[in-house]
């Protein structure tokens, strides 16, 4: 029974997500995607017509999953930091693939654009989460998030159960002013 087109497009897109994480963006290419899913190349370029364009679809989700989340603090306030920070290790969580490959391959989310838009929104998340522009305040906000999206980087495919907890508590430990 063929494949229906969709059903390819998200093939592409899981095996694409595993091995841009594993190889880098750099390092994969189309001719192992499609051999991977046992298509041709042509099949695959129906769906995404460069490499590019479908590391641009795989990053819009997490971009999305930002803004709403930025919607959301911006709509209910800073009030409480842990909700706040909780929410952020599950959106980096559910984004892990795209944020290790990252890592490996700043330049090709670079030249897209992806990066810029990515690390706007965190800085837009770290004003949103202190409600301050000073330099301590904003600091303390960066590492913070910048230590859960490390957390979930490093630890990999951890399940987010085992980590989860003494992640946050030590960003909570880096929002506290001396």
């Amino acid at each position: 029974m063929p494949r229906r087109s969709t059903d390819t497009r998200e093939e592409i897109r899981a095996v694409a997500r595993e091995l841009f994480a594993a190889n880098g963006f750099e390092q994969t290419s189309l001719r192992q995607i499609a051999e991977r899913l046992d298509i041709t190349k042509a099949a695959l370029y129906y769906h995404f017509p460069s490499k590019d364009d479908l590391l641009a679809d795989l990053a819009q989700p997490m971009i999305e999953d930002l803004d709403a989340f930025l919607a959301d603090v911006a709509d209910a306030g800073t009030g409480d930091a842990r909700d706040v920070l909780e929410r952020y290790l599950a959106l980096c969580h559910r984004n892990r693939s795209l944020l290790q490959g990252m890592l490996r391959d700043p330049a090709a989310l670079a030249r897209l654009d992806v990066l810029t838009a990515l690390l706007y929104r965190r800085l837009e998340v770290d004003r949103a989460l202190v409600g301050s522009d000073r330099p301590a305040d904003r600091v303390r906000a960066i590492i913070a998030f910048g230590g859960l999206q490390d957390c979930v980087v490093l630890m990999g495919d951890e399940p987010l159960a085992n980590y989860g907890d003494a992640a946050l508590a030590a960003a909570l430990r880096a929002l506290q002013r001396p």
